[in-house]
């Protein structure tokens, strides 16, 4: 081999031995770090509820229990089943028609999960083959609290009663301003306001006398109100007679035997 031949092949020699180390220094300078996993704060728990129950004095405890059963497997659920078609299925599951989950209005904010206590739950009206149940609750989803009343119509089936519809509350936008008797009510201990309830107070749609007979009997007794004007009957159940309670002149609320009693102050003229 020539001296010239073999001084220009030591040097490529040389050259393809430090390019190498050259281009692996490069490479492992460009290498992607590896992902690492973002850890998430777990979601803060929803209240503990439990299970409502009928009184064992009640006029037909079945009533209720169908209306407050429907109401529960509507308004509550576990992360992921939010939906209306696994609301539907809880239904379903309880023997009532799916297709109420439809009309549940309020009863199915859009969250992943909910809980939901139902307060109390009272006749809007008994009859032999027909009933109105007021199911009053409190609900609950990620960050926010609040809650609604159901009217919830019923038949009489074999063998049990069947929901058949349902008219949750509507209570409409808070007021600018309220009344005097309005803001009181609203900061009173001893009246224990539901959702709903509270909502009618804070649209302004309660009539000044209803309010003041609450602050009378505040001063005496501790109430927990049921039904102002939202969620009850057009009309008194059975009959053609308009309530008056959708124009809210009429409360429900019950005392410390936990009955509930009506108030209907006496109308002027």
């Amino acid at each position: 081999m020539p001296p010239s031949l073999g001084r220009r092949a030591l040097l490529l020699g040389t050259g393809g031995l430090l390019a190498g180390p050259m281009g692996c220094s490069a490479t492992s300078r460009t290498e992607a770090a590896p992902a690492t996993s973002v850890s998430r704060p777990p979601l803060p728990p929803l209240p503990t509820t439990t299970a409502w129950r009928p009184d064992r004095g009640d006029v037909d405890p079945d009533v209720k229990l169908r209306a407050v059963r429907v109401v529960e497997a509507i308004g509550a659920w576990p992360a992921g089943q939010g939906g209306a078609a696994a609301a539907k299925k809880r239904v379903a599951a309880l023997g009532a028609t799916p297709s109420l989950v439809d009309r549940a209005g309020a009863l199915r904010p859009d969250a992943d999960r909910a809980a939901l206590q139902v307060i109390d739950a009272q006749y809007g009206g008994i009859l032999a083959d027909s009933a109105s149940v007021l199911v009053v609750c409190r609900q609950w989803t990620p960050g926010h609290a609040g809650g609604t009343t159901v009217d919830v119509r019923l038949s009489r089936a074999r063998p049990h009663w069947e929901v058949t519809d349902l008219h949750p509350a509507r209570p409409g936008p808070a007021a600018a301003a309220l009344p005097m008797e309005a803001e009181r009510v609203l900061a009173e201990p001893r009246i224990g306001l539901p959702p709903a309830a509270e909502a009618d107070i804070r649209g302004g749609h309660v009539h000044p006398s209803v309010l003041r007979a609450l602050l009378s009997l505040a001063g005496t007794y501790r109430m927990d109100l049921g039904v102002i004007r939202s969620g009850h009957p057009l009309y008194v159940f059975g009959t053609d007679r308009p309530s008056d309670h959708p124009p809210g002149r009429a409360s429900t609320w019950g005392g410390s035997t936990g009955t509930w009693s009506s108030i209907r102050p006496r109308r002027a003229g």
